[in-house]
């Protein structure tokens, strides 16, 4: 047989009036919701903190790998070794005497392109009276309506004016 619903109450009623609460668990209580409301922000500051620190780490990182970067190109522009040969490729500048020699097709057979066949073997020409077409364009654009905007920005509304008294 199940309790009834007013026996159930009295069953809360006696175990909520069996709970003690003291002034020591109050404040303890108290205590760690004051601590919650206190260290919450903190944290997130500092995981912000962590999070910029981390991105700046990789960012210097990234700016000593370039600087070792540009470095190497500096060490190798102060070669006469290097100047030289960038002169010979990039501008062509020779020695007195020497000749220069440039091959237009250094490409190996395989990289070469194919010859494609045509798409069709049959050309089509389609029937069109471009006469026609140009003058039904030329008419019907000069027939065309134009939208006129119905902007009255500015502009106050017609008010109707009040009936004149009959005299």
């Amino acid at each position: 047989m199940r309790p009834s619903a007013e026996e159930r109450r009295v069953d809360v009623r006696e175990w909520l009036g069996r709970v003690r609460i003291s002034g020591f668990v109050v404040i303890m209580l108290g205590l760690v919701v004051l601590g919650t409301f206190v260290l919450v922000p903190t944290v997130g500051t500092y995981m912000d903190q962590r999070q910029q620190i981390q991105a700046l780490r990789s960012a210097v990182q990234l700016s000593k790998s370039e600087v070792a970067d540009l470095q190497t190109q500096r060490d190798r522009w102060s070669d006469p070794a290097y100047i030289r040969t960038q002169a010979r490729e990039r501008l062509g500048y020779t020695f007195p005497g020497e000749v220069v020699y440039l091959i237009d097709n250094d490409l190996p057979a395989s990289a070469t392109p194919q010859e494609q066949d045509d798409v069709s073997g049959d050309v089509g020409q389609t029937r069109t009276d471009w006469m026609a077409q140009l003058v039904r364009s030329v008419t019907s654009s000069g027939a065309a309506q134009v939208a006129v905007p119905d902007i009255t920005i500015g502009v106050p509304d017609p008010t109707p004016a009040p009936d004149a008294p009959a005299g």
